[in-house]
């Protein structure tokens, strides 16, 4: 009874013709009083609210669904009650569910944070744990006299030293934690430290403000669908970049603070992380309005987590005041790797519009002209988008392949489909498809600048450079660069070392010296963008210096 319900309910969640809300609306009545027996079930119930949450078709279906992810703590319970298997709540694509927990790998600083955020819900997993040498190595310099068992005996009770030496099990990953900020060590090398420990982390979410049940923004005002979706064939990139202005707000640090906690809980839980998010600077971010009841916050990062080469940029998108996925944006001059994630539960809502708007915001907020698709985004090394056809979602936007043979390819499977009503390109053609990157350049970007410009291609130049000239020292290579750069460009060399990487970089232009003194001095105001309080400054100035630009394209796109 209840899985043919949810069935049905699954059947018309993404509708929105007259009369599904009144359909929903009762299928959800219903369900309210429906028992739940297994997990799977669960999990697609709960899936399904938070989609309806997203994107409700009036007020009395959002406060229904909201009343209805209310109840799901006590369904867990009843399941756990009744000892049913839930392991599959734990799975990643559906990771969060209020009641529930996951055991991950995390990172030195989002663990400090879990541990200061969520210090009763976070605790150290030690079921399996094989670390015991390097507990060893790392313990005794916190716990006087653990050194006598640790460097004798074959299998020292670690956990036992350490409720011994915490007073409860609780607060381990804290007193770790904070035994590893006294030590006189630099921030990099107390992640090392912590990191060769691998700590599996045991987040029990029952309760939690982060689960992903119960996690979400006041929605200032609901968006009702009361039409169909936007269909990707409706979506114009084209359009999109030359319609209006997104409104655009600056955030204030408290409130950017608050949202940077709640993007890295939200990630987390889905045992992801990203850098945007774990060093993001709540100085600097802004809330786009981006219509349709979605909104997004991007920022970028502080100086001392910033991108050698290029500006890193990341955000966080919310549907109705539901968390809905993020965006990862890497930047150089005009051209942007793109990364945009949809979680799963939202992946039959208005995707291609919502990634339109970001392409367009990215392009007013920066200025990106060229936005640029990692294989892996469309199949390369992920199964996923090969499945989802993720590289013909990108095509019919309406990027296109770098690589020459990708490209004919492509074309040949477009003709294919335009000649057999009902063809779908077989997975083995699509790994092929995915070997490449795709762009999608705007109106009056230069077309095919940066086909073969690949940043990594500028880092093994300076690379071979540092090995055939400094005897691959790379401290007397960015002490040579600084001098030679500051010598070439007519200033100090205190105006240089600041930035010496992108010294080392300057320094591959055979005739730095001999350009005016109007490129000289746009080199020199780009060198000082890169630490400014926001990377959007150095992004511009480098798309406008046609000199440093064309030969920053030329350098990278030259193979070895």
């Amino acid at each position: 009874m209840t899985s043919r319900l949810v069935d049905e309910l699954d059947h018309i969640k993404a509708r929105f013709e007259a009369g599904d809300a009144a359909r929903k609306l009762s299928l959800l009545r219903r369900l309210s009083t429906a028992g739940i027996t297994d997990a799977a079930t669960l999990i697609r119930f709960h899936e399904m609210l938070l989609f309806l949450l997203a994107y409700p078709q009036n007020a009395a279906l959002a406060k229904t669904v909201a009343h209805a992810l209310d109840s799901v703590a006590q369904r867990v319970a009843r399941l756990r009650s009744r000892c049913a298997d839930l392991t599959a709540c734990e799975e990643p694509e559906v990771s969060g569910i209020t009641g529930t927990g996951l055991s991950a790998l995390f990172s030195y600083p989002v663990a400090r944070y879990l541990s200061q955020a969520h210090p009763s819900e976070v605790v150290i997993d030690w079921e399996g744990y094989t670390g015991q040498a390097r507990l060893g190595s790392t313990l005794p310099r916190f716990i006087p006299l653990l050194a006598d068992d640790a460097m004798v005996e074959a299998h020292p009770p670690y956990p036992e030293w350490l409720d011994a030496a915490t007073g409860s099990r609780n607060r381990t990953l804290r007193w770790l934690i904070d035994n590893l900020e006294r030590l006189p060590l630099t921030g990099d090398q107390k992640a090392e430290l912590y990191d060769s420990l691998e700590l599996y982390l045991r987040w029990d979410l029952d309760g939690s403000p982060a689960a992903r049940t119960v996690t979400r923004l006041a929605a200032r005002k609901l968006f009702y669908h009361r039409g169909p979706l936007i269909r990707r064939s409706q979506v114009s990139l084209e359009n999109e970049v030359h319609g209006p202005q997104i409104l655009i707000r600056r955030v204030p640090v408290r409130e950017a603070s608050r949202l940077l906690a709640l993007a890295r809980d939200t990630s987390a839980v889905r045992y992801r992380e990203l850098h945007g998010f774990t060093h993001g600077d709540p100085e600097h971010m802004v809330e786009a309005d981006l219509g349709r009841g979605v909104r997004v916050y991007v920022c970028g990062v502080g100086p001392s987590h910033r991108l050698p080469l290029r500006a890193y940029h990341a955000g966080m998108f919310f549907k109705n005041g539901v968390p809905s996925g993020y965006v990862e944006g890497i930047s150089f001059a005009e051209k942007m790797e793109i990364g945009f994630n949809l979680y799963y539960t939202f992946r039959e809502g208005e995707t291609a519009w919502i990634y339109a708007k970001m392409l367009t915001l990215f392009h007013q907020l920066l200025g990106i002209q060229c936005f640029s698709v990692d294989p892996y985004q469309i199949g390369q090394d992920n199964e996923e988008g090969i499945e989802s056809g993720a590289f013909w979602f990108y095509r019919k936007l309406g990027f296109r392949p770098v690589a020459a043979d990708v490209l004919h390819l492509t074309e040949a499977e477009e003709n294919k489909a335009a000649a057999q009503p009902g063809y779908r390109t077989p997975a083995r053609v699509l790994r092929k498809l995915a070997r490449a990157h795709m762009v999608w350049e705007a109106p009056g970007a230069e077309p095919g600048a940066w086909d073969r410009f690949e940043v990594r291609r500028l880092g093994m130049a300076v690379a071979r450079r540092t090995r055939s000239h400094y005897g691959a020292n790379a401290v007397t290579a960015r002490s040579v660069a600084v001098r030679r750069v500051a010598k070439a460009l007519g200033v100090s060399e205190a105006k240089v070392a600041n930035v010496p990487d992108l010294a080392l970089m300057l320094d591959l232009i055979p005739d730095l010296e001999r350009w005016s003194g109007r490129d000289k001095k746009l080199s020199v105001e780009w060198l000082r963008a890169k630490t400014a309080a926001d990377e959007s400054g150095y992004l511009r100035l480098l798309a406008h210096h046609e000199r440093l630009r064309r030969e920053l394209i030329r350098l990278g796109s030259q193979e070895e």
